[in-house]
């Protein structure tokens, strides 16, 4: 008994010594982040160019690091679409160094007039974009989202604190080391960037619970950290949502285009959140089916579908029975779910029964069934006759992304330098007191 007694002292300790490091981590992000949220733009502009060219610089370092990362996520099993997401190369970086320099081009959001007005009594009222503060970022197997988060903050006035789990590990231990000493070379606080990987889950653990030290936290990952960090965070969280996405084929489609469009959204990258994971195909459009099945089993995808979707699968193409598994799955694979529905009331309710409030779409000629489908669909992002793969803050034109958030408190969609600010109230007066 006095034996286990020790051992849970001990881990007692040891839980207590890493919230305090991290609770350290954060009270320095918290200093540094004051040095920055006055920095007028030219400084932040800077910093954005001379990390982006440090990341080019370092670019063999960083892939080398990556490497073991890769290497050591495919030893584990990791899925080909996680693997994608994890494996950085040369040309890689050079994009994430260019979405840098794409940010520094914005405009800075700091300083922004919401509203403003002038009141009867003469008091001048302006509603003014400020930093949040120190952000807080815990996400899974994705270094690029280690140079995003860190780029978003910086031009939006912010310093972060990263927690981006043990399978990019050793990327973004190198990656957060280049970005600290670019920093510093600008005259800016290393501090600004940090990561607590090395504090492992304890640490993430203890981020959440920094309430007071870190203003907001995104998760950003799979269903269960997003679940997980919403239950047991203190700290406030903006949700990123898993995308469950829809792809729904009218009868007055086009069919070479829904077939272009279907093929982007489930295969130019099946490891991502906007890409297509359910199929709906309207009866009376039946017919596009069999190519559309032809094609996706040519290009390697697994099929799940309904009794009426194999039946029309050609000679040689398996479907495979789908359940409601397979509707409410995101499964960020080679892998799609198909079903055939009467008609677009039937649509629209299989996707609010499913979706996960990302990104549906539709291809459609009707111009009224466009505008039901996008009237009555409540996701953060619907398309019409346009691939669901352009839900991102870099094809919206808002730079990098933090993250795509499928909430409806603050901010919805992706999220950019915008959705990094909060606001404060500016009240000029003349000697006026309330009566």
């Amino acid at each position: 008994m006095s034996v286990d007694s020790t051992t849970l002292s001990e881990k007692a300790a040891t839980s207590d010594d890493v919230t305090e490091q991290v609770f350290d981590v954060a009270r320095r992000a918290k200093v540094a982040s004051r040095a920055l949220a006055t920095a007028p733009r030219g400084v932040k502009d800077a910093a954005l160019h001379a990390l982006a060219d440090a990341l080019v610089a370092q670019a063999d370092v960083i892939v080398a690091a990556n490497a073991d990362d890769v290497e050591r996520g495919r030893t584990n099993g990791m899925t080909a679409g996680l693997l994608d997401r994890l494996t950085l190369t040369p040309e890689r970086v050079g994009a994430i160094a260019d979405a840098l320099r794409e940010l520094a081009a914005l405009p800075d959001p700091v300083g922004e007039v919401v509203r403003g007005s002038t009141l009867p009594n003469g008091l001048r009222l302006r509603q003014l974009r400020v930093p949040m503060g120190v952000v807080g970022m815990i996400y899974e197997a994705r270094p690029n989202v280690t140079v995003d988060a860190a780029g978003l903050a910086l031009k939006s006035g912010n310093a972060v604190v990263l927690r981006g789990g043990s399978a990019a590990a050793s990327s973004n231990e190198v990656i957060v080391r280049v970005l600290g000493e670019a920093l510093e070379e600008q005259g800016l606080p290393a501090d600004l960037v940090q990561s607590i990987d090395r504090f492992g889950r304890p640490g993430g653990v203890a981020l959440m619970r920094a309430r007071g030290l870190v203003d907001v936290l995104v998760p950003r990952g799979g269903a269960d950290l997003i679940q997980t960090v919403v239950r047991e965070s203190i700290v406030p969280v903006i949700e990123t949502g898993v995308g469950n996405c829809h792809l729904f084929v009218d009868a007055s489609a086009d069919r070479d285009m829904a077939l272009q469009i279907l093929l982007n959204a489930k295969l130019q990258r099946v490891g991502v959140c906007n890409a297509v994971e359910t199929l709906l195909v309207h009866r009376e459009a039946a017919d596009f089916l069999p190519v559309a099945l032809s094609a996706l089993a040519s290009a390697g995808a697994v099929v799940h579908g309904d009794e009426q979707t194999a039946s029309l699968a050609p000679t040689g193409v398996e479907v495979i029975p789908a359940t409601d598994v397979d509707w409410e799955t995101e499964y960020l694979a080679a892998e799609i779910a198909v079903k055939v529905v009467d008609d677009l009331d039937a649509a629209i309710e299989h996707i609010r029964t499913w979706s996960s409030g990302h990104t549906e779409a539709i291809v459609t000629k009707d111009l009224a069934s466009s505008e039901r489908f996008v009237a009555e669909l409540d996701s953060a992002v619907v398309n019409v006759n346009a691939s669901t793969r352009f839900t991102d803050g870099g094809q919206f034109g808002l730079g990098a992304e933090i993250g795509i958030s499928t909430q409806k408190l603050h901010a919805r969609g992706p999220m950019g330098l915008a959705e990094l600010t909060t606001t404060k109230w500016i009240v000029n007066g003349d000697g006026q007191v309330r009566s």
